[in-house]
């Protein structure tokens, strides 16, 4: 049976992420504008560009390359985020889904350094790795991007070094242009003790609270 990608709502205690959808979008709205400070090289919508970057996401998901989510803040119920699994690659079999990339992520200024993004990833790590079970999950930013690298290495990804002209960039005055990609991963084999020490993390964030 061919492999189809589709996310599942995953909940966790801090976040939940729920398949993206219109119905998130005044939400998105709101949280694309608090401060755009930290979206240099990355692609978040403006509060008039929310309904055509869901719109572009769903169609993504459509042709079977995205899953699409929104981050959900659980206190306030309110979307404070987007994030996706994508780029799914098979085994040479054919059987399963051998391995795929988490990107396309952004949340509200509000919300960096809360413990979403750390428990997101976890929640995508986990469903990727005991769900799906697959052997490596990617991450790439711009390699500029010294704060989301800091962010992907904290979360336990490790970097394999960087590919030049590899992917479109997102820099302000680069349409057209390609950027230098740093990628990351982590693999099965690392998965047990990136797990327990993302809970770890996790469960600091809840003592705090």
């Amino acid at each position: 049976m061919d492999f189809v990608l589709e996310g599942p709502v995953l909940e966790g205690s801090v976040v939940r992420l729920e398949p993206l959808s219109h119905r998130h979008a005044e939400d998105l709205a709101a949280a694309a504008e608090e401060n755009r400070s930290s979206y240099g090289f990355t692609w978040v919508p403006k509060a008039t560009e929310v309904e055509g970057y869901i719109d572009a996401q769903l169609a993504r998901a459509a042709d079977g390359k995205l899953a699409p989510y929104a981050q959900v803040d659980r206190v306030s119920g309110r979307a404070v985020g987007a994030t996706a699994f994508w780029d799914p690659r098979l085994w040479p079999t054919g059987d399963g889904l051998c391995a795929i990339e988490v990107g396309f992520t952004w949340l509200a200024a509000s919300a960096q350094g809360t413990g979403t993004n750390t428990e997101a990833k976890y929640l995508l790590f986990r469903h990727a790795f005991e769900g799906w079970g697959v052997a490596r999950v990617d991450l790439k930013t711009d390699a500029r991007n010294t704060r989301c690298r800091a962010a992907i290495e904290g979360v336990g990804a490790r970097l394999e070094g960087v590919l030049r002209n590899w992917s479109r960039s997102w820099a302000p005055g680069e349409d057209g242009l390609l950027r230098d990609s740093a990628i990351f991963s982590i693999t099965a084999a690392e998965w047990p003790d990136r797990r327990t020490r993302l809970e770890q993390r996790i469960a600091r964030v809840l003592e705090r609270r």
